[in-house]
């Protein structure tokens, strides 16, 4: 009975003992990654849009269009984003008034949604200036955009740089060209 009772507190003791030597396991931030893009975008608004997906910072295929591999797409000025009314994913994206480097916090709700087509969550005109005499598309100063990726669970923000005519010849351009830096978190979290 003596020997049973030692036992016991030895492996009570054991077991405390171990529980107090178990590492700690310390949570490693994941960087966001950032990244500066030139988008070629039709002129036109018939032809297709031009898909872009945050994760593999790559333009995604016309044929992915029904996908969630996908966040934004463009066509001349207009925006569509992966949700609802435009695709199958749960994007959503915002815009914010500040400095794109000093913005490090996505929020995590309050997103716009393309609730149809005709009611997008990235407004024509809300991002830009255009100059009626050099036909130029100037992206307004300060204007951050921020993403709730296509697949619902990753966050991502942007600012346009600048919108220049494709070199074309001819009477009418038939593409533009889209400068965009953005920074992309692969871990889930909101920060960057």
């Amino acid at each position: 009975m003596k020997n049973r009772f030692s036992f016991t507190i030895i492996a009570a003791i054991a077991i405390v003992f171990t529980a107090c030597q178990k590492d700690q396991v310390t949570p490693v931030a994941v960087p966001a990654y950032s990244s500066t893009q030139t988008l070629t975008v039709n002129f036109s608004s018939t032809k297709p849009f031009a898909f872009f997906g945050f994760k593999d910072s790559a333009l995604v295929s016309n044929t992915d269009s029904t996908t969630a591999k996908w966040d934004f797409g463009l066509r001349l000025t207009t925006f569509l984003v992966n949700s609802n009314a435009s695709g199958p994913g749960k994007a959503g994206v915002m815009m914010q008034d500040g400095i794109f480097a000093s913005l490090n916090t996505a929020p995590t709700s309050g997103y716009a949604y393309d609730t149809a087509s005709t009611k997008l969550a990235i407004k024509d005109g809300s991002w830009y200036d255009y100059n009626p005499i050099s036909h130029a598309f100037i992206p307004k100063a300060g204007k951050v955009f921020f993403f709730r990726t296509a697949d619902g669970a990753h966050y991502a923000k942007m600012q346009l740089l600048a919108v220049d005519y494709a070199p074309f010849t001819g009477p009418a351009p038939s593409q533009l060209l889209y400068k965009f830096q953005y920074a992309y978190q692969p871990s889930g979290s909101n920060s960057f």
